[in-house]
């Protein structure tokens, strides 16, 4: 969801530097503000007792994370981390709440934003519990592209790392590797001096 800078700024929005790998919220916080991203990378995500992550998502400029605990006074239930060096555009709970009363085609594309959201969760979540490796790398980079809104038939360089794919799709890296390995001599993607293409 991206809302004009320019009404967010007007309502009171004010804009903050994270660097790479520095914490924004973390799991269990209140949640209390919306978040832009104006330049950089974020990733929300989870970790178990044994340190191993599980990415929730990634999101980059122009796109808005964390906001679904805030319409029911919950807690963030990931922690968000800077991928980058990152300006990030931050405004309370209660003025974003203002911006959607007054500005109904923001609101409508919210919810719309927020309803696309969860469809593509349910669609992660039944491919990574259902299907086999490559096809859980293959949907996982197809959301990519459409979250980034890369047309499909694009062939574009994916600019994460094989653990950052391994924790989105809760595969191991190994597992990672050697099916990236398999699905580039298929022609599925194409490894480039280490780079993926997809």
């Amino acid at each position: 969801m991206q809302i004009d800078e320019n009404i967010l700024f007007t309502w009171g929005a004010v804009t903050k530097r994270y660097n790479k790998g520095e914490v924004i919220f973390y799991e269990d916080d209140p949640a209390t503000c919306y978040f832009q991203i104006i330049s950089g990378s974020v990733k929300m995500y989870n970790t178990n007792e044994d340190g191993k992550e599980f990415i929730q998502g990634f999101f980059g400029i122009g796109q808005s994370f964390g906001e679904p605990p805030l319409f029911i006074d919950e807690t963030y239930p990931a922690q968000a981390e800077a991928l980058e060096d990152s300006v990030i555009l931050k405004i309370n709970k209660e003025k974003l709440l203002k911006i959607l009363e007054e500005y109904p085609s923001i609101h409508q594309h919210f919810l719309k934003s927020m309803a696309q959201r969860i469809h593509n969760k349910a669609i992660q979540s039944r491919q990574i519990i259902n299907q086999k490796p490559d096809h859980r790398i293959k949907a996982f980079l197809s959301s990519y592209k459409k979250q980034n809104n890369i047309p499909n038939e694009d062939k574009v360089q994916i600019p994460l790392t094989r653990q950052q794919i391994a924790d989105v799709t809760g595969l191991r890296v190994e597992t990672v590797i050697r099916t990236l390995s398999m699905m580039n001599k298929k022609g599925i993607v194409e490894i480039n001096q280490h780079k993926l293409f997809y």
